[in-house]
Order: C-alpha cells, then structure tokens, then sequence
C-alpha cells in the first residue's frame, strides 16, 4: 500500500508512540512521517499524559512492558478518562494468548517486534477507521 492511500478526514493525523526503547523512539516517527503522519514519540505513558500531544492523537502505538506504568495500564487510565484513542499495540513478547486479551480489551492490534511496514500500515489503517 502507498503511503498516498492513507488519508482521512485529517490530512495528517498524528500518531504518538510510546516506548521505552530508545531505538524505537527514533526509528518508528520518522517511518510515520514516510508515510503521511505527523508523529511524536514519548519514553513513558506518563510523559504522553502530560504533554499536549494526548489531546490531538488519532493513534497510539504503545509498547507493552515499560517500567512504571505499562501499556496496558495507560489503555485502561485512558478508558477510565473516556478518551477513546486507537491502540496498536507493539510487543518484544512473542505471546498469543496476551495478544489475544489486548485485542479483546479494545485494542485494534498487537504486532511482534520486529514488525514490517506493510504490518505497521495495515494497523495504523484500521486504527484510524476506528477510531
């Protein structure tokens, strides 16, 4: 899929990501921004709480296992404060069963590191319709 087939009401909707990977934080915004979205990257959940990101993000790619409060500890903070942000999900941890309970808990996907672009674009995608 080309990068020019994703568009939606926004022209650039922004897609925050949130790891605690050094190397994913650097790597992951500028592949969005190849494909047409804005992207900001942040080490924590609680670093994305606090900036002014929360409240322009379409998409959240969020990391699992991150010290202090985890990925899915910030998709149950954001359902608890009815922000209804999409979540694709991005694990080091090649296990179907809690990828299976995230998708069930809402979230769009959960991808295994490493993940190809054309994974990443067809999530994002589907993130984005949802929400």
């Amino acid at each position: 899929m080309e990068p020019s087939q994703i568009r939606s009401d926004v022209e650039h909707p922004l897609v925050s990501v949130v790891d605690d990977d050094e190397s994913v934080r650097e790597s992951l915004p500028d592949l969005l921004r190849e494909f047409g979205f804005a992207a900001r990257a942040f080490s924590s959940p609680e670093e994305f709480l606090a900036s002014d990101a929360f409240e322009q993000t379409r998409c959240l790619l969020l990391d699992v296992a991150m010290p202090g409060m985890s990925g899915p500890d910030l998709q149950q903070e954001l359902r608890r404060q009815r922000k209804e942000i999409p979540i694709v999900f991005i694990t080091a941890q090649r296990d179907e069963a809690v990828r299976s309970r995230l998708i069930e808990q809402g979230a769009v996907e959960c991808l295994f590191k490493p993940f190809s672009e054309d994974d990443l674009l067809k999530a994002l995608n589907a993130a984005l319709r949802a929400g």
